[in-house]
């Protein structure tokens, strides 16, 4: 390996720390306790090595959420896989999307601002933020189609939303601690599910 190749792995290891320092500082103590000096302190660099890498918290946070969203991204393609119609597709995603939350909790608070004072993090610039909404809009799509309903773009949209409040919704209560048993939880996520791919496949 020659001197640039050293080097450039020497960089990214360096910006590999910085980001596994802020995780697991926002797992200790939260994301709204993270600070710059934390994470110096944390890994023992220096604050102006810190905004070397990174010009300020809100940069940090930005690719801690699009890091998020790649591992659930292939967390969605790894369940749709494993089933061969939209309908099942559509019901295995949106498991993985649950057990992904709750796997990766700290990553998901900052997604979504789950019991954040705010969602430090505009997501709306971060391309994988709409990978995985459009892997659940074509599944729709193609159950819609399948079952020779007829619909229009904003029904679409109103399908999405509806699985993404009642799947989102259930992760937040869980995730504040007043959620119920995981067994409870788990049906009740199901049931929200095959109810509403049940209004896509009658008339």
């Amino acid at each position: 390996m020659g001197s640039k190749e050293r080097i450039l792995r020497h960089k990214e290891e360096k910006r590999c720390n910085i980001l596994e320092a802020a995780l697991d500082i926002a797992k200790s103590e939260g994301w709204n306790s993270l600070s710059m000096r934390k994470i110096a302190d944390a890994i023992e660099y220096t604050a102006p090595i810190i905004y070397e890498y990174f010009s300020n918290k809100e940069a940090i946070l930005k690719e801690l959420t699009r890091i998020g969203y790649k591992k659930l991204i292939t967390k969605l393609e790894e369940a749709k896989a494993e089933h061969d119609t939209p309908e099942k597709q559509l019901e295995a995603m949106w498991l993985a999307y649950w057990n992904f939350a709750l796997a990766e909790t700290e990553l998901y608070q900052l997604m979504f601002g789950v019991e954040m004072n705010c969602c430090e993090c505009e997501t709306l610039d971060i391309p994988e933020s709409d990978i995985a909404s459009e892997m659940y809009r074509d599944l729709i799509v193609e159950i819609l189609d399948r079952n020779k309903q007829n619909y229009v773009s904003d029904d679409i949209c109103k399908k999405y939303y509806t699985f993404w409040s009642v799947v989102h919704g259930l992760i937040s209560i869980n995730i504040v601690r007043r959620g119920a048993p995981d067994d409870l939880n788990e049906q009740i996520l199901r049931d929200a599910i095959t109810g509403i791919i049940g209004t896509m496949t009658t008339k």
